[in-house]
């Protein structure tokens, strides 16, 4: 009963999100994953590894088929993408730390971004919404 309940939640959660905050959830996704192939990277747990860096590249390629060219910036972000692609690709093949955890820190950065730009969108808070 609390898994459908909790099964129901996320499914809301993510048919109401607005496309801003459907990025976002892309983005700590990617993260998640990312965070779980560091760890069993740690520990050469290799299988794990590559399930999680293959979860994380796959929506890095969701993030980069879902960019609108129509603005500037989306080739900004289509070359980001290709490069933290690049990246997850690389560590997983050679099993290199130090790629894995550079991937992150760009990931971490774009999520960091985006909240930055969410905040900045929604605009000035009035004093009834602070409440």
């Amino acid at each position: 009963m609390a898994y459908n309940a909790a099964k129901a939640y996320g499914t809301n959660k993510i048919t109401t999100a607005t496309p801003a905050e459907l990025t976002l959830m892309l983005y700590d996704g990617a993260v998640k994953f990312c965070n779980i192939a560091v760890s069993s990277m740690e520990k050469n747990d290799y299988e794990t590894t590559n399930i999680n860096i293959q979860k994380c590249r796959n929506i890095i390629v969701e993030l980069n088929t879902t960019l609108d060219h129509k603005y500037p910036v989306a080739d900004d972000f289509q070359r980001m993408y290709d490069y933290i692609f690049a990246l997850l690709v690389e560590a997983n093949m050679k099993k290199n730390m130090e790629m894995l955890e550079r991937a992150l820190e760009e990931i971490r950065g774009m999520r960091d971004v985006w909240k930055e730009v969410m905040k900045r969108a929604k605009g000035p808070q009035t004093v009834s919404e602070t409440k």
